[in-house]
């Protein structure tokens, strides 16, 4: 989940502009970072990027990291060299069979200075370039290493940059004066839209003036250049952080959605709805936040009458079934490695491929045959708000294609009076920041309403905080309730949560309910202006979005860089 970002350049170029993008890359990992250039400078450090390097330099490669294999100490901070400091290299992935590669290098002499299994690349190329060249060695790389990896190197007095790949992504920006290199076109998109993207088991050797690609056994290939759209610098304007930023823009980006949905992507939007209701069976696949609008949207084709599932991706192979099916991957990134390794499963399978994701020419979005973006634009803090709000937004235009009644041209306006109530959502956050557990109770649409507030609790508050079934509670959970346990509940217009709630109420729960019912039923209130299901489940989990930031900024927590997260989960 790390990221990574190279260049070479006809120009010299400061090392601080080097680290500034890679700064773009820290929503993947920010636990430490590391430079090194061709004209001697090699720095790294723990914490976030600090841009004070100052070196010119034709070729530069950095790091930004989400620990795997080894602490967060500034040895296992990359980029990572050999034994005779020549050979420099920065790892995104997770390298298997390492110990083994290592323990062979071991005999040979190679002495190790850190616990990543990152470090054994650059020795590896060490031994390997003492009787072949780099590209020899590349291809032997890929034919000894297991696991996921994007790698680039350079050797001191070399004039040449290296990239190779296997399922971690890599893409090549093409400028004026020389190219650029990283884990995603965000690091470089302020200095060109045209770009070209490594495929799996495939390197580059770039140069000053051209770059080529290579399959593993070393045969040049051709491959076209994508335009992509410039992603403006952001910047949190009058707002403290990004997440209450992004929170704010949802009634936004609502509407820039439901605008493509009617005009740019209604070929595809109607293609994909034609899918779902012509497949055997239709089957999404996600993690985390996504998945919890990917079961909203199976409730949404329930009620339309199509039938669906929703299978968490990292166990997706051990129970989808995909033959003849339509797999519709969910994805903020399109770089989630346990949805990637789900698809490639889904294609053995026979299965066609649908996508929902943010970003564009994402490996996912280039594994589908089918693909709609959910127009959300950049997000910077970790946890996804308006992602998340903007994934519902498409499930419901598809679902209403195939008979769901929603009036979504009200949706935006509702989303707006959320905001409304946030004196009153950050007074119950100083309520509740002292509390170790908190429980989020719904039934059918605000089930995963109430896991998503969950999360976002967990993330960015440090609170425990379970989001179940109401019906779930008499099974157990009731063990676990006692005087003023936070219990915020979700009322819609399904009649048995409030039965499940009265359950928990009369084991001394502090019941929060939060409700679009005009009458009174509980103490604790917070009313929402939502007159459908679909626009509770919206409203509600903002709400909760809401509830958790203002919990974090109480505690004086790091809203946009949770500990031990990243946005982009590339790591299985």
């Amino acid at each position: 989940m790390c990221g990574i970002f190279g260049l070479i350049s006809q120009e010299l170029v400061s090392s601080s502009d080097v680290l500034k993008s890679l700064k773009h890359l820290e929503y993947r990992g920010y636990d430490s970072y590391g430079i090194a250039t061709d004209t001697g400078l090699f720095e790294k450090d723990v914490g976030e990027i600090k841009l004070t390097s100052s070196n010119n330099c034709n070729i530069a490669i950095s790091q930004t990291r989400w620990a795997t294999h080894g602490g967060v100490t500034k040895e296992n901070a990359h980029p990572h060299h050999d034994c005779t400091g020549n050979v420099l290299i920065v790892h995104n992935g997770i390298i298997e069979n390492y110990m083994e590669i290592k323990e062979n290098l071991q005999t040979l002499g190679h002495k190790f200075q850190s616990e990543t299994d990152s470090e054994v690349i650059a020795h590896y190329f060490e031994e390997g370039i003492k009787a072949q060249n780099v590209e020899e060695t590349i291809s032997d790389f890929f034919n000894e290493a297991k696991g996921t990896f994007s790698v680039l190197l350079f050797i001191k007095g070399s004039d040449r940059l290296y990239a190779f790949k296997r399922d971690s992504p890599l893409v090549i920006g093409i400028g004026n004066r020389g190219f650029f290199i990283a884990s995603d076109p965000y690091a470089f998109s302020q200095l060109t839209q045209d770009v070209v993207f490594l495929e799996d088991d495939e390197y580059a050797v770039l140069t000053k003036s051209r770059f080529s690609i290579f399959d593993k056994s070393g045969k040049e290939l051709s491959r076209g250049k994508n335009k992509i759209e410039l992603q403006k610098e952001e910047s949190r304007g009058k707002y403290e952080h990004f997440m209450l930023k992004e929170i704010h823009e949802q009634p936004e980006s609502a509407e820039k959605l439901l605008e493509s949905l009617e005009t740019r992507q209604k070929e595809n939007l109607l293609a994909i709805a034609d899918a779902i209701k012509n497949s055997q069976k239709a089957i999404f696949v996600a993690s985390g936040t996504s998945y919890y609008a990917s079961l909203l949207g199976v409730y949404f084709l329930k009620k339309a009458g199509i039938e669906s599932q929703a299978i968490i991706a990292s166990e997706f192979k051990d129970y989808a079934n995909c033959n003849e099916a339509l797999v519709i991957a969910l994805s903020q990134s399109g770089e989630t490695m346990d949805v990637i390794d789900a698809l490639k499963h889904a294609k053995q399978g026979s299965a066609r491929i649908a996508s929902f994701v943010n970003v564009p020419y994402s490996t996912i979005q280039r594994m589908s045959d089918l693909s709609l973006q959910t127009e959300a634009g950049q997000e910077i803090c970790v946890a996804s708000t308006k992602s998340f709000s903007n994934q519902i937004i498409l499930l419901l235009t598809i679902a209403k294609e195939l008979g769901y009644k929603i009036n979504l041209r009200k949706i935006a306006g509702e989303i707006k009076s959320v905001f409304a109530l946030e004196n009153g959502i950050r007074t119950l956050a100083h309520g509740l920041k002292d509390k170790h557990d908190i429980y989020i109770i719904g039934r059918g649409l605000s089930y995963p309403v109430s896991r998503e507030i969950a999360l976002k609790l967990k993330e960015i508050s440090y609170i425990h905080a379970e989001g179940m079934m109401g019906g779930e509670l008499k099974h157990g959970t009731l063990a676990l309730i006692e005087k003023d346990t936070p219990v915020i509940a979700l009322i819609d217009n399904n009649e048995s949560i409030v039965s499940n709630v009265r359950e928990a109420q009369a084991r001394g729960a502090r019941i929060i309910a939060l409700t679009n019912r005009k009458e009174k039923l509980f103490e604790e209130e917070i009313k929402i202006a939502a007159e459908s299901d679909a626009g509770f489940a919206i409203l509600a989990t903002i709400v909760g979005q809401l509830l958790a930031y203002y919990i974090a900024k109480e505690k004086g927590l790091p809203i946009d860089k949770p500990r031990n997260l990243s946005k982009s989960v590339t790591v299985l």
